[in-house]
């Protein structure tokens, strides 16, 4: 799978996304449509760390969807 899948099959995936970060609210998910920056940027804003991190659990994340 590749993240073009995940936008594509964002309203299946957006519920696995909202279990592993549950500060993400239903608008935040609408707006991220399955778009990877957008993903990191809300998590960045709802969990404060850093952006190194927030790539690594993302990547983490995405391999779990495989």
């Amino acid at each position: 799978m590749d993240w073009n899948q995940v936008q594509g099959n964002w309203k299946q995936i957006r519920g696995k996304a909202k279990e592993k970060w549950g500060k993400l609210t239903d608008d935040d998910l609408n707006v991220i449509e399955g778009r990877r920056e957008q993903l990191e940027g809300k998590l960045q804003q709802r969990y404060g760390f850093a952006k190194e991190q927030i790539h690594k659990d993302v990547d983490d994340w995405f391999s779990t969807l495989r």
